[in-house]
């Protein structure tokens, strides 16, 4: 293991803090300017390139020391920010590529996939982050060092990673040239099996959001 590697794993917390924080941050304010995007064209790219860069923060949490609280018990921070105008603004705009399937866990021996919204897993996954934020500007590094990392192995870690295989999946899509499958009647209140998936797939034609993308596809 090269010394750069060990470092980063060892790094001094404070300075490890400010960076997963401006990461954090960032990621935050480019998923909210987003949300207010008229198209979903305009929207899929900069989401792919802002999971994949939130989840680079992620593998840090993940492979850094495990952190512990200054305190036993969290401090209050009063009232979770509402992130249900966030949730809406992005269920309207990706309306047509919203739903996607995924397994919970790939470890767990023939679990059926279940649907989800990219718009409710961005949602949860500002709400994830602000809670740690909200510790770290109130200058309560090792409280927000820690809820990144725990939220990271039991929520936003997994969340995240869902949402960009969804993301990565639809470019694929378009850049190989294939057609998507519309979940028609697919919705995350119901709980399919891994047969019904197949069958309730519908069309979303490619040119739909192939050609605003500017992408095209392989002949």
């Amino acid at each position: 293991m090269s010394d750069a590697t060990l470092n980063s794993v060892t790094q001094d917390p404070g300075d490890f803090a400010v960076q997963i924080a401006d990461q954090i941050k960032t990621f935050i304010v480019a998923v909210t300017e987003v949300s207010k995007v008229d198209e979903p064209e305009e929207a899929v790219p900069v989401l792919l390139l802002q999971v994949s860069q939130l989840l680079l923060a992620g593998g840090r949490l993940g492979a850094y020391e495990d952190v512990l609280p200054d305190e036993r018990y969290e401090p209050d921070l009063g009232a979770e920010p509402d992130a249900d105008g966030l949730r809406e603004r992005f269920a309207a705009l990706l309306e047509p590529i919203d739903v996607y399937s995924e397994v919970f866990d790939p470890y767990e021996p023939r679990k059926a996939p279940v649907p989800h919204r990219i718009s409710d897993d961005l949602a949860d996954l500002v709400t994830d982050l602000s809670h740690g934020l909200a510790h770290y500007e109130a200058d309560r590094t090792a409280e927000a060092l820690w809820w990144w990392q725990f939220s990271y192995f039991s929520n936003w870690g997994s969340t995240a990673s869902a949402t960009l295989r969804a993301l990565q999946s639809l470019v694929a899509h378009i850049r190989l040239g294939q057609p998507l499958a519309e979940l028609d009647g697919l919705d995350t209140d119901q709980d399919p099996g891994e047969d019904d998936l197949a069958e309730e797939a519908g069309r979303v034609m490619l040119e739909e959001i192939a050609g605003p993308l500017g992408l095209r596809p392989v002949k």
